[in-house]
C-alpha cells in the first residue's frame, strides 16, 4: 500500500516527536527497575474485535527505539482480529520494549478503532458505486496515523492538507462573492503558480449546483448537506460531468440511502472524530 504522505522522512518525523514526547531524556522507570542488558519477548494481545491496524507502523517505532529488537508478525495491516488473539511478539531488550510500548499502543488501539470503523461503513454502502472518503477532522500531529488507518479500512485517502487541493467551501466562495468569482480566481492563481491542483467546490442547493457546473474547470462538486431527493436531482444534473462528493451529518443510519443516490464519494468526519478505539495490550511472556 504505496500513498504519497507515506514517506520515510514522514514516518520517521512522526515518530521522533512522539518519542521526545514521551521519553525526553529517559525512560526512568525502566531504567532504574530493570537491569542493563536484559532481554526478554512480549506479545501484543487483542482484547476486541474489529480490523488490525498499525502493525507496519509499529514495526518502525520498534526499530526506531532500537533497531536490534526482532519483531515476529502473526496478523497483518487490514485483517479481522478476535479476542484473545496475538497480533506480534518482540523481542530483546527489555527498556527498548518498555520505552515503545505506549507510543506503540497508542497508534494502533487508536489505528485498529478508525480502520474498523472505516470498514464498517464501507460495508454498508458495497452495494452502490459510492466510495467512503475521510477529511481534514483529525488530530492534530496524529493525522499520518489516521489517514493511513483510513486507508487500511477500506476507505479512500481525500487532500491530505490545504496544500494538495483546493477545495472552495461555503466561507472561501462567500467571501469571494459567490462560486463564481471563486472558481475564476482560482484557476487564475494555479496558472499564475504553475499548480496542477483538484479543484472541489461545496453546495448548499441546486441553484448552487448549476452555477459550479457553469464555472467550468471543477474536478468534484460537493452536495452539502442536501436531501436524498435533492442530492439525486444533483447527481441527474452533473451527469458525470465531474465528481460529485455528499458530506455533512452522514451517520450509519443514513449512509446506504445517500449512497443510492448515485454520488461518487461520501466524506465522513466521524471515521477520525468518532471511532472507539480497539483494546489491545503489550504483555511479557514468561
Amino acid at each position: 500500500m504505496t500513498y504519497q504522505y507515506l514517506t520515510p522522512k514522514a514516518i520517521d518525523h512522526f515518530i521522533a516527536e512522539a518519542l521526545m514526547e514521551d521519553i525526553q531524556d529517559g525512560d526512568h522507570s525502566s531504567l532504574a527497575s530493570i537491569p542493563a542488558g536484559k532481554k526478554s519477548t512480549a506479545q501484543l494481545l487483542i482484547k476486541g474485535e474489529g480490523i488490525l491496524a498499525g502493525v507496519e507502523m509499529a514495526k518502525h517505532i520498534f526499530k526506531k527505539v532500537d533497531s536490534e529488537l526482532d519483531l515476529e508478525v502473526f496478523i497483518q495491516d487490514g485483517e479481522k482480529v478476535k479476542y484473545g488473539d496475538v497480533g506480534l511478539k518482540v523481542s530483546g531488550s527489555a527498556i527498548s520494549i518498555l520505552s515503545a510500548e505506549r507510543l506503540v499502543l497508542n497508534c494502533m488501539q487508536r489505528m485498529s478503532g478508525i480502520a474498523t470503523y472505516t470498514n464498517h461503513l464501507s460495508a454498508l454502502i458495497a452495494h452502490t458505486k459510492a466510495r467512503l472518503l475521510d477529511t481534514r477532522k483529525t488530530t492534530p500531529n496524529f493525522r499520518i496515523a489516521e489517514k493511513w488507518a483510513v486507508a487500511i479500512g477500506g476507505g479512500k485517502n481525500h487532500r491530505y492538507g490545504l496544500f494538495d487541493m483546493v477545495m472552495l467551501k461555503d466561507n472561501h466562495n462567500d467571501f469571494a462573492g459567490g462560486i463564481t468569482k471563486a472558481v475564476e480566481a482560482t484557476k487564475a492563481y494555479l496558472k499564475e503558480k504553475s499548480l496542477q491542483l483538484r479543484i472541489e467546490v461545496e453546495t448548499r442547493n441546486l441553484e448552487e449546483v448549476r452555477e459550479a457546473l457553469n464555472a467550468g474547470g471543477v474536478d468534484v462538486i460537493m452536495l452539502d448537506n442536501m436531501s436524498n431527493e435533492m442530492m439525486q436531482e444533483a447527481v441527474k444534473i452533473i451527469g458525470g460531468t465531474c465528481e460529485t462528493e455528499a458530506s455533512g451529518g452522514i451517520t450509519e443510519e443514513t449512509i446506504a440511502k445517500i449512497a443510492e443516490t448515485g454520488v461518487d464519494y461520501i466524506s465522513v468526519g466521524a471515521l477520525t472524530h468518532s471511532y472507539k478505539s480497539l483494546d489491545i495490550s503489550l504483555k511479557a511472556v514468561s
